[in-house]
C-alpha cells in the first residue's frame, strides 16, 4: 500500500474516532448505535473555496467538520453576502431547514480552508433517530445547545447591541475563530461593513487578531 494511501486511511480513522467522541460529548452512544451511524457516513476532503452545499439545490446530507473551517452565507437582493454562521472542527454544518422540508437551500456553505469532513446522509439519520433513543438524546442536546442557547443571544444582540459590543463579544466567545477569519468575513457576520469594523478595531484598547 502506498504511504500516501496509508496516511489517508489513518486520517479517516482518526476522523471517525473524533466524530464518535464529539457525538458522545453530548450524549453517550451504544456500540450498536455507533455502528449504524457509521454506516450512513462518507469521508470527503474539500478544497479551500469549494462549495459544500450550494443555495438553490436540495441537499441530501449534512457534515461533520474534522479539519477546516466553513461559512454559511446568504445573498441579499443586491448581491451582498451576509455570513450567517461559521463551522469549525467538531461542528455539523448543513442546510437543516432545507433538509427537513426537502426543498432548495437558501444558504450556501463554503470551505474557507482546506477541509476534511464526514458527510452524514440525512434520510438515513432520520431513520436512525426513530430507532435509537441514545441518538435521539444526542440530537436533543445538540439542538438545545447550538440552536437555542447559542442562537437566541446572538439574535437579541443584533437588534439591541451596538456594533462595537457585538465585536467584543465575538472576540470573547470565539477567540480562535477570530484568529482564522479575514476581517471582512467577521464584519459580514456582525452585520456591518469592513470600514465600520476597521474603525471599531482602532478604538478598542485590546490585543486583537490580525
Amino acid at each position: 500500500m502506498p504511504p500516501t494511501h496509508r496516511l489517508s486511511l489513518s486520517r479517516q480513522k482518526a476522523a471517525y474516532i473524533a466524530l464518535r467522541n464529539t457525538l458522545e460529548g453530548y450524549y453517550p452512544l451504544s456500540d450498536a448505535t455507533w455502528s449504524a451511524y457509521r454506516s450512513i457516513c462518507t469521508w470527503r476532503q474539500i478544497s479551500k473555496g469549494a462549495v459544500l452545499y450550494p443555495a438553490g439545490e436540495v441537499p441530501h446530507a449534512f457534515a461533520y467538520v474534522y479539519q477546516g473551517l466553513f461559512r454559511v452565507y446568504v445573498l441579499d437582493d443586491k448581491g451582498a453576502e451576509y455570513n450567517k454562521n461559521f463551522f469549525a472542527e467538531g461542528r455539523f454544518p448543513g442546510s437543516m431547514t432545507a433538509l427537513l422540508r426537502r426543498e432548495p437551500s437558501r444558504f450556501t456553505i463554503e470551505a474557507l480552508e482546506d477541509a476534511a469532513i464526514i458527510e452524514i446522509d440525512h434520510a438515513g439519520y432520520r431513520r436512525l433517530l426513530e430507532m435509537h433513543d441514545d441518538l435521539k438524546n444526542f440530537h436533543i442536546h445538540y439542538l438545545e445547545r447550538h440552536w437555542l442557547m447559542d442562537k437566541e443571544p446572538r439574535e437579541v444582540a443584533l437588534v439591541q447591541d451596538e456594533a462595537s459590543v457585538r465585536y467584543r463579544r465575538f472576540l470573547e466567545d470565539f477567540p480562535r475563530l477570530a484568529q482564522r477569519l479575514p476581517q471582512y468575513h467577521i464584519a459580514s457576520h456582525l452585520g456591518i461593513t469592513p470600514t465600520q469594523l476597521s474603525r471599531i478595531r482602532k478604538n478598542l484598547p485590546i490585543d486583537q487578531p490580525m
